[in-house]
């Protein structure tokens, strides 16, 4: 089994294990950052509040809506990334290599490096996954107000009097409906400030790789050895570089949000984006500047404690997968 194939299939199994765990707070988040009600920014409450708030009025559901997608998506997601990412890292530590023997350089792979590597390994990811996030945004937005009009809509169109139950608001249906709306575009819908998110998990990896060279040199000069690296420790160096770099990138976020969210057409054209310059334009002209930071509090919590777990996991599960393959303890990867 390739190297790559083994870090593949540990980032999608962290990936799942992260996501099962802090899936709730990721809901509450979405929720916040597709708000577009700027009154609202006058009633702030906490995030456990808003996700005992969903709990009461929508039951568990609400805070696992769009979960199997999710799995889905993260599966792909961390799979095909670090697919591609070690590929590329293999390929960039065989040109640093390279250059060592030319005279050039120390052999390691430099900051720019590591940046491209992790730029290139996320556009590859979002192209390919888009799709798949553009329908776990819509249910985890499809709040019970939502159900209500749905209600409302159907027996308006049977012309009926009685109670009519609306077909459950799963994955086929938001498929449907993404499609009704807008054809096989709609599935990219907010691509491109996606795409801009790239350098999230590219400052990301700059961020980890150096506090993880810095701590590998500090182990060799110490005699302890580069492996000694304990799962505590990578615990925290992920979500260190996590916090860094979703402070940096969190406006795209809500850009990509608000994008990927079922649209007011027929309603107030403040709701209505038709891309990514307009929705800039209107969340700075009708919210300000705080519109970009709706929800951050929620996703640093998520994001960094998805990103500490998924490390940590990872690294134990190809240290695993390797020591079963050789029989021997392998070096973490990167």
């Amino acid at each position: 089994m390739s190297d790559a194939l083994i870090c593949g299939l540990a980032g999608a199994g962290a990936g799942i294990i992260a996501q099962l765990l802090t899936y709730p707070l990721e809901t509450v988040n979405t929720r916040q950052q597709t708000d577009r009600n700027s009154k609202k920014m006058k009633q702030k409450i906490g995030t456990i509040e808003e996700m005992c708030q969903v709990v009461r009025q929508e039951g568990w559901d609400g805070l696992y809506g769009g979960l199997a997608p999710s799995l889905v998506g993260t599966a792909a997601s961390q799979g095909v990334y670090y697919y591609f990412y070690q590929i590329l890292r293999n390929r960039a530590e065989t040109d640093a290599f390279e250059r060592k023997r030319k005279g050039i350089g120390d052999g390691s792979v430099g900051m720019f490096s590591s940046l491209l590597v992790a730029a290139l390994s996320g556009c590859v990811n979002v192209l390919l996954t888009n799709p798949i996030w553009v329908v776990v945004t819509r249910m985890q937005t499809h709040t019970t107000k939502d159900k209500d009009n749905h209600t409302k809509l159907v027996a308006s169109q049977d012309e009926i009097s009685a109670v009519v139950e609306p077909p459950p608001y799963g994955t086929s249906h938001t498929i449907q409906e993404v499609y009704g709306e807008a054809g096989i575009l709609g599935f990219w819908n907010g691509v491109f400030p996606t795409l801009f998110m790239v350098s999230n998990p590219s400052i990301q990896f700059m961020l980890y790789e150096t506090f993880l060279k810095k701590i590998r040199k500090r182990r060799v000069s110490s005699k302890k050895g580069a492996n000694d690296v304990t799962a505590l420790e990578i615990f925290l160096l992920g979500a260190v570089a996590k916090l860094g770099a979703t402070v940096v990138t969190y406006p795209l976020l809500v850009i990509k949000s608000r994008l990927q969210a079922k649209q007011d057409i027929c309603g107030d054209k403040r709701h209505h984006y038709k891309g990514t310059l307009d929705a800039m334009m209107k969340i700075i002209r009708y919210e300000g500047f705080r519109g970009f930071y709706k929800g951050m509090g929620t996703k640093i919590i998520q994001s960094v404690l998805t990103a500490a777990v998924l490390f940590m996991v990872k690294e134990e599960l190809v240290r695993g997968a390797r020591w079963l393959l050789t029989g021997r303890a392998a070096i973490s990867v990167r």
